[in-house]
């Protein structure tokens, strides 16, 4: 997938105009699976670069690792955020072609719902 998911979804769009509607959900499963391919390797990334150059991984049943020695503690809105968006931009699509500008409306509602609920949710612990 390229670097920028938005060139793929305009490189899907023209494919499904220059193929026609039958290859519709052909051309948006291809879409979503390399956006999906494209966030895990995010996520791997970021997780590695979190443990650092060793990897460091505490043994089980280690519940208190050696000062400076364990891995930095990992933001829980980090894959939220990663989420919302690798799911915002099919989703805009679909929206966006099937709703009209009240299916849009409808669809980032909600992912601005999840978000602020994931907050909220952070900030009470």
């Amino acid at each position: 997938m390229p670097d920028n998911p938005r060139d793929e979804l305009r490189a899907t769009v023209e494919a499904r105009r220059d193929l026609g509607p039958e290859y519709e959900n052909v051309l948006i499963e291809s879409f979503l699976e390399k956006l999906d391919h494209t966030i895990e390797t995010r996520v791997r990334a970021e997780i590695a670069a979190q443990r650092g150059p060793q990897g460091y991984a505490p043994p089980p049943g280690d519940a208190y690792p050696p000062p400076g020695k364990g891995p930095k503690q990992v933001d829980a809105m980090i894959p939220i955020a990663l989420g919302s968006l690798g799911i915002g931009v099919p989703l805009t699509a679909i929206a966006a072609h099937q709703g009209g500008p009240g299916g849009l409306f409808l669809a980032w509602a909600g992912i601005v719902i999840v978000n602020v609920a994931a907050a909220l949710g952070r900030r009470r612990r």
